[in-house]
């Protein structure tokens, strides 16, 4: 019997059917969505942390079980977007079949890309919006999160049959910057809901991709 009692003891009491280590994910996931909504409508460095937990229901001394501070909550909230936008291009690669055409596929991934954050404008504010480099150390992840998406750029051109070189680096670094300014600025004037706004997005990005992939085939 104390040996039971122990074990249930070590592993936590059960709340709502979840244990201790289930009751951290669900807080760490409420934290985080109450983050992406108040960053996104009133900015980072007007957002507190009082903020986020009222808008979360999480206590204040629960936040920091889970967070150091508000820096760390929209380092981690950045690599939960990277996560899903990375995760759905990834698997669309996976799916093309090896004769597909490499223009086309390139179309689809860019397609795919822009509705990440298209689709959620909550997603694109955080991203390009008000809480771009907020710290040094957020705008230092950035660009670790950037280098990531320019090395997938440079396993897609390999599993498509682009030919690469010794500057197919810099080039897929430029490529993913300049996305990430072509959507930047879209969406200072654009209605994400409207189709003939898309449409335009869509067409702006596929028109930068031609002219970038274009100096990769003929390098």
């Amino acid at each position: 019997m104390g040996t039971a009692v122990d074990d249930e003891g070590a592993k936590g009491r059960r709340i709502r059917g979840l244990d201790a280590g289930e009751r951290r994910t669900r807080r760490r996931e409420d934290l985080l969505d109450a983050a992406l909504d108040l960053f996104s409508a009133q900015g980072y460095q007007d957002t507190s942390i009082e903020q986020i937990c009222k808008h979360a229901y999480v206590g204040t001394k629960s936040f920091y079980e889970v967070f150091t501070g508000k820096e760390a909550l929209y380092l981690a909230l950045l690599d939960r977007i990277v996560a899903d936008v990375m995760g759905r291009l990834a698997s669309a690669l996976d799916s093309f079949d090896e004769d597909r055409d490499e223009r086309e596929s390139a179309r689809s991934l860019i397609r795919l890309f822009a509705d990440a954050f298209v689709d959620d404008v909550r997603v694109a504010r955080v991203t390009f919006g008000e809480g771009r480099a907020v710290t040094p150390r957020a705008e230092a992840h950035r660009r670790s999160n950037r280098r990531m998406a320019a090395s997938f750029v440079e396993e897609a051109w390999r599993r498509l049959g682009v030919a690469t070189g010794p500057h197919t680096r810099a080039v897929a670094m430029g490529l993913i910057g300049g996305l990430f300014d072509i959507i930047a600025d879209w969406l200072l004037d654009a209605d994400t809901a409207r189709s003939a706004d898309r449409g335009s997005l869509q067409d702006g990005l596929d028109r930068f991709y031609t002219v970038v992939s274009s100096g990769i085939i003929s390098s």
